[in-house]
């Protein structure tokens, strides 16, 4: 008889991960996963992987393209798609300025970051997608703290944080009518340090902005912001070189950085541990809006 057997915490969180993913192939006609090419996306494909193996990930990827993305990103998500053998499915926000489906915003500041909800709405209803995985956790921001794993969205794809399901025993409902969907999160109770341990301990590989580099930058409202084609220094801010490491991935108008030598998963893990400000909290500009900036958007259908 075996006593004493235990998973570790990690062990835990992936097995249930798993689950989670399992389950949803199980019950739905038409998943999908968001993959933006950043770390938590790419733990959650990795963990996909796994979850089917020998079997090849039975569902697409989707990425909601602002058209102002790094280059490095687009280059290894491409990559990485090809090599698991998934199919990418892009939705472009340019698609929809040119439809005239929504209005670019002008000026210095200006940010295609809100525009995704209407790409990304318009693709879930044009594939007929009924779950769609995010790799949101809850410890990135409050709204996201009071997601459920599976997230229940209407036939407009918004969100009420007042009609949220119980999920007694891990036990998820995942019943909708036709033309709504759920969001599910399989990473939601992990913590940016469970998303780094599990990198360092299966050696995920990651585009190489996640890592100490050399780049030119300014600062902008308490952040480094990457001096690049889509966003540069305006009258009285200056561009310099410094190392840098990006804790998220996203749009370059309103993606910061953080001055880093963090070069392998290891160092990144030290660093991690001795933060007192989450990702999103130090490094997004779109996330200070106002203080219920992220909950507005999605309730709008926002990831």
């Amino acid at each position: 008889m075996v006593t004493g057997y235990e998973l570790s915490q990690l062990s835990m969180l992936e097995a249930e991960a798993v689950h989670i993913l399992r389950e949803v192939v199980a019950t739905f006609e038409r998943p999908v996963l968001l993959f933006s090419g950043g770390k938590d996306s790419v733990v959650m494909l990795h963990v996909a992987a796994r979850a089917f193996w020998p079997a090849p990930v039975p569902f697409p990827v989707l990425h909601v393209d602002t058209g102002h993305n790094f280059a490095e990103v687009l280059e290894f998500r491409d990559r990485v798609v090809a090599e698991l053998g998934v199919r990418l499915l892009v939705g472009s926000v340019q698609d929809d300025i040119d439809a005239g489906r929504v209005v670019e915003e002008r000026g210095p500041r200006a940010s295609r970051n809100r525009l995704q909800t209407t790409t990304l709405l318009r693709t879930i209803g044009e594939h007929s997608f009924d779950a769609v995985f995010g790799g949101a956790r809850r410890d990135e921001e409050k709204a996201r703290a009071k997601e459920r794993v599976f997230s229940f969205r209407d036939e407009f794809g918004q969100w009420d944080p007042r009609r949220q399901r119980p999920e007694l025993w891990n036990l998820y409902n995942g019943r909708h009518r036709r033309g709504e969907h759920i969001r599910v999160f399989p990473l939601s109770n992990w913590t940016e340090l469970d998303v780094w341990t599990y990198i360092a301990s299966e050696r995920i590989e990651l585009p190489p902005l996640y890592y100490a580099h050399r780049r030119q930058v300014f600062q902008r409202d308490g952040m480094l912001l990457a001096d690049t084609e889509h966003a540069g220094p305006l009258d009285g801010e200056r561009s310099y070189e410094a190392t840098v490491r990006f804790r998220t991935v996203g749009d370059a108008t309103c993606t910061g950085c953080v001055e880093s030598r963090a070069a392998t998963p290891e160092d990144v893990l030290a660093e991690v541990a001795a933060s007192r400000v989450t990702e999103r909290g130090a490094t997004r500009a779109d996330d200070r809006i106002s203080e219920a900036g992220m909950e507005d958007r999605k309730k709008e259908g926002y990831f």
